[in-house]
């Protein structure tokens, strides 16, 4: 086992990691840029160097800067969590060079499974059925053919894409063109490269995902699936595991299809496999994501494994601890994403400073937090603040306690998703499982509805005087004197003036 452990990340994915390092006796090392200096992630590691200013160009996605400081501490490993540098091929090919271990696929797999037309070739070649495309790099012409010839609706994708970015929908053959050049602005400004490909737009689809892990011993297992249908622009905001539309059959199906495409790239480490899903329950592979997911602790509640030590165990050499009839799925966990963005204003990052925080705890309510009271919330990375989970022996019962964890979960000072969650898991259809990929355009279209966002701020108002009463602290800044700034209330429901 390795003696020290570096984390190439930051926030609530590096507390994470340093986690099960320390569970399994690792030293864990951070890295900050300068405006992450007082971050929780730093506060939490061992060891902790700056690795340089807060543009992520000049640190976190600086490879030399991060192999040095690797170097320097003497950090066997490396883990890149997600995002930043989890599935750059250069970084991975620059660990192996340098003696140090990356826990992850190795740069052969990533270049097969990464790119997504590479993947999409794979898996033809493995025998799973993927969505109706093409398989190589276009020019403007080309996909414009391609994209008649397929039919549309069609969706331009960026070919290294990913998080929603360089995607767009083609309804009407005249907006083409502008689609294709918009797409490979928003490629090459995000990734680097303005590659495209051409992909049939499938209607309501659903997203569902499978976890997969692989050992260096040609040992693979499926961990089940994760139900992402739950989008915004994209981007997935509520996942669930198992899914509510899956059955055991299709569950396998689903599994053995995963690890064909994953057998095939010489896959180790763990992945995911993403589908779209027909409403006659036809799945089909979307592309593979070479690294470990945001809602990983969904699968991580229903399966009891904890798949970052499964990740530094399978990178040190070992085997896999279980076999596939090891893996029973218990009950249902449902995670809510909490991004400091303001819902009432089409989602817009909201950066600032967390005057209070009040988080929720009970039975089976678990946070991934990577934000403290007073933490200054930056304007330079993604505004993922927390990861809220609920675990329920049945689907019903983990809504509810997801319910009653976002009405005790209390942040003044920047705006945050919690109304939004809410709402959703207020929604009755969402409660009947009934969701797809257009569930948040159909059921609110707008911000969040039903609502009166005064009534938000006067609740969050009481609570945050019910907690200076109780905790004998001045009230915050933002609601001394009754004034309340409405652009910095996360909100909250009241009964007789307190959180309900």
């Amino acid at each position: 086992m390795f003696r020290k452990l570096l984390i190439a990340n930051r926030g609530e994915i590096a507390i994470r990691i340093i986690r099960a390092c320390r569970i399994l006796g690792i030293i864990p090392v951070a890295v900050y840029s300068e405006v992450d200096r007082s971050s929780l992630h730093v506060r939490y590691a061992r060891e902790a160097y700056c690795i340089g200013p807060a543009a992520p160009q000049e640190s976190y996605l600086n490879i030399d800067t991060i192999i040095e400081t690797a170097k320097k501490c003497g950090a066997e490993a490396i883990h890149p969590g997600y995002g930043f540098l989890s599935e750059n091929q250069n970084f991975v090919r620059r660990c192996e060079e340098e003696g140090i271990i990356f826990i992850g696929p190795p740069a052969t797999s990533m270049e097969k499974l990464g790119p997504k037309t590479p993947a999409r070739r794979l898996a033809m070649q493995a025998g799973v059925p993927v969505v109706p495309g093409t398989v190589e790099d276009l020019s403007d012409e080309a996909a414009t053919d391609a994209a008649i010839d397929i039919g549309l609706p069609v969706v331009i994708k960026a070919k290294d894409g990913g998080g929603g970015k360089g995607m767009r929908v083609v309804t009407d053959q005249s907006d083409l063109g502008a689609a294709i050049r918009m797409a490979r602005s928003e490629a090459k400004s995000a990734f680097g490269s303005d590659s495209i490909y051409v992909e049939k737009y499938l209607i309501a689809p659903r997203h569902v995902e499978m976890q997969v892990l692989a050992d260096n011993h040609g040992n693979f297992i499926y961990l089940g699936e994760r139900e992402c249908s739950v989008q915004r622009r994209h981007q997935k905001v509520i996942e669930e595991a198992p899914s509510p539309s899956v059955d055991l059959d299709l569950r396998q199906r689903m599994g053995e299809a995963t690890i064909a495409i994953a057998k095939s790239a010489g896959y180790v480490n763990a992945g995911t496999a993403e589908f779209l899903m027909d409403k006659d329950k036809n799945f089909y592979f979307l592309e593979m994501n070479t690294r470990l997911q945001v809602e990983h602790p969904v699968t991580e509640m229903v399966t009891g494994l904890d798949l970052v030590k499964e990740q530094i165990l399978i990178a040190s050499g070992q085997r896999l601890l279980h076999k596939q009839e090891d893996i029973q799925i218990k009950g249902s966990a449902i995670e809510a994403r909490i991004y400091a963005e303001d819902p009432f204003r089409n989602f817009v990052p909201s950066p600032g400073k967390i005057e209070t925080l009040r988080q929720p705890s009970g039975g089976g309510i678990r946070l991934d937090n990577g934000v403290y009271e007073g933490y200054e919330v930056p304007i330079y990375y993604d505004p993922l603040m927390a990861k809220l989970v609920a675990w329920g022996a049945t689907r019903g019962e983990a809504i509810t306690r997801m319910r009653r964890a976002l009405w005790e979960y209390i942040i003044i000072g920047v705006p945050t998703t919690i109304p939004f969650h809410q709402q959703v898991m207020d929604d009755p259809q969402f409660q009947r499982g009934e969701i797809d990929t257009t569930f948040i355009d159909e059921r609110f279209p707008g911000a969040p509805v039903g609502r009166d966002r005064q009534l938000h701020h006067v609740a969050a108002v009481a609570a945050a005087l019910h907690f200076q009463q109780t905790d004998h602290q001045a009230a915050p800044s933002s609601v001394r004197g009754g004034h309340v700034n409405e652009w910095k209330m996360s909100g909250r429901r009241t009964q007789m003036g307190f959180p309900r």
